[in-house]
């Protein structure tokens, strides 16, 4: 059960957990050496100069990360001094193999005679600018995390709200895209709002969590050593499941249905510590996805690419071509821009993951996979040492959600798993991925904030004079003289031996039961 444990109580202040905050900028910059080589050696390697815009992308990049640098140093200052780096490390990586892949569009259109196609190595960078911009604003007007508790059930109604709404309005604003009915589309600008539903549901996860964890807790029954709740709580997951049904059956979104049912799940055990919702939701998820392999066509087309990528004609060209992307990387990759990532379909966004396996190989993707590990990491230590249980939970289930959502995406591209159609973090294209996830990374770096920040010590009462006690003795026996069944309990109480305690001992040591009342 979730729960503040002494040693969280107990926990050393301060001196146990510094601010950090120049570790910090020293990481970042390393990332933005890194960052700034991977694009000098893309722009040799595809042009044999550099871009003339290449000094004003590095000032760019420096300047926007070293604005939430500043903000981090003044409203965050304990702050995980990792995750910040961890996160501009990778959204450098993922422009530079975008902007790399806009050469190579611009050069098949000019090769075709074609119009030429737009830049999105720009709008990404729009994005990031605007996806920064919101991680600052929330860590300026979030200063305690709890606050957030309060809006729980607000915010899963406005999370179910966004969900909903690409599979209620009408196909004008509303497109299929790629299979998928989840965007919405209005002046010139596509959003996806289940990217930050995810964001507000998780949030109303924790809160209902935390209130109705105690009931979650009670076991009925004892199968194979596995302790099982009541049937009548198993509401709450019985819901969430045919949610993600719904999701999947009038979104056709399979990657989205997946990451709320396995968070809720994960958030459950992290609750109640009880492994029986584990494999309650095993088994749910086992029968939802026997049901919709025979109700739902695009979902038996993933399963049948993923079993026979090879044999299973034009429905497995996508992984196909990502298994090729894979093996023509090897294990050190082509180097950047000696490849031909654009092969592959959809490599900006669902299999970046492979455009950049092929250039980096399997070292330089393991290295991505472990900047993203670290991350999940941080927030799982960030849920260990903070005080309340909702920022447990809240810290909890955000890491748990990154790591999710960067495995079933990474499983997809490499045939561990069916395809799912999610894009990874921080290096796909696309604005509300990017936005979405720089929120979650401020909301884990606030709860960092406070679990790292010293303890607030209570002061200490001043003790009570002898004059005072006296005094205070005459009046309570003159009282007790006058008005002897109104007199204050603390004359009645006694020792062991039956006499009365003075009035000094009493007020000292208060009753076992008032000290725990106070």
């Amino acid at each position: 059960m979730v729960a503040v444990s002494p040693a969280q109580q107990n926990r050393a202040p301060a001196a146990a957990y510094p601010k950090r905050r120049n570790a910090e900028l020293a990481m970042l910059v390393f990332a933005t050496v890194i960052v700034i080589a991977a694009q000098v050696a893309t722009d040799l390697a595809l042009t044999g100069k550099l871009d003339k815009q290449l000094a004003w992308y590095a000032l760019g990049f420096i300047g926007v990360w070293g604005v939430a640098h500043v903000a981090i140093r003044i409203t965050a200052p304990y702050a995980d001094p990792i995750l910040l780096p961890c996160v501009a490390l990778l959204n450098g990586i993922g422009l530079v193999m975008i902007r790399r892949l806009d050469f190579a569009d611009q050069e098949y259109a000019r090769s075709e005679g074609l119009p030429m196609p737009k830049a999105d190595g720009t709008t990404q960078i729009g994005w990031m600018i605007v996806g920064l911009v919101l991680f600052v604003a929330l860590l300026i007007f979030i200063r305690d995390h709890r606050t957030l508790g309060k809006f729980s059930f607000t915010l899963g109604l406005a999370g179910i709200i966004l969900l909903a709404l690409p599979a209620i309005l009408p196909g004008s604003l509303s497109p299929v895209i790629n299979g998928a009915k989840i965007w919405i589309r209005m002046a010139g600008f596509s959003i996806q709002p289940g990217e930050f539903a995810k964001i507000a549901l998780l949030i109303s996860f924790a809160g209902y969590l935390v209130a109705k964890r105690d009931v979650l807790s009670l076991a009925s029954r004892k199968v194979a050593g596995i302790e099982f709740p009541r049937a009548r709580d198993l509401g709450p997951i019985i819901i969430m499941w045919v949610v993600s049904l719904l999701v999947l059956m009038f979104e056709r979104d399979l990657g989205s249905s997946l990451l709320f049912f396995g968070i809720f799940v994960a958030l459950l055990y992290i609750a109640t510590e009880r492994v029986s919702w584990v494999v309650i939701g095993l088994l749910l998820f086992l029968g939802g996805s026997t049901l919709a392999y025979f109700l739902f066509g695009h979902v038996r087309d993933r399963v049948t690419a993923w079993l026979n990528p090879f044999g299973s004609g034009d429905i497995g060209y996508q992984l196909r071509q990502s298994l090729f992307s894979f093996g023509t990387g090897g294990i050190f990759g082509t180097g950047w821009g000696l490849g031909h990532p654009d092969k592959v379909p959809l490599p900006k966004s669902d299999f970046i993951s492979a455009a950049l396996g092929e250039e980096l190989g399997l070292v330089g993707l393991v290295g991505i996979l472990v900047l993203f590990v670290v991350i999940v990491e941080r927030g799982f230590r960030t849920s260990l040492l903070v005080r309340d249980s909702f920022g447990t939970l809240l810290a909890a289930g955000l890491g748990f959600s990154m790591g999710l959502q960067v495995f079933v995406i990474t499983g997809g591209v490499t045939g561990l798993i069916p395809l799912t159609g999610l894009t990874t973090p921080f290096l796909s294209y696309g604005g509300s991925s990017l936005v979405a996830n720089f929120a979650l990374i401020a909301l884990i770096m606030r709860i960092s904030d406070a679990a790292r920040r010293p303890a607030v010590r209570p002061t200490p009462k001043a003790p009570i004079s002898e004059q005072t006690l006296q005094m205070a003795q005459i009046k309570v026996e003159e009282a007790a003289k006058r008005h002897p069944a109104k007199a204050p309990r603390l004359t009645l109480r006694k020792n062991a031996a039956g006499e009365r305690l003075p009035l000094s001992d009493q007020l000292q040591n208060p009753p076992a039961d008032e000290g725990d009342k106070a």
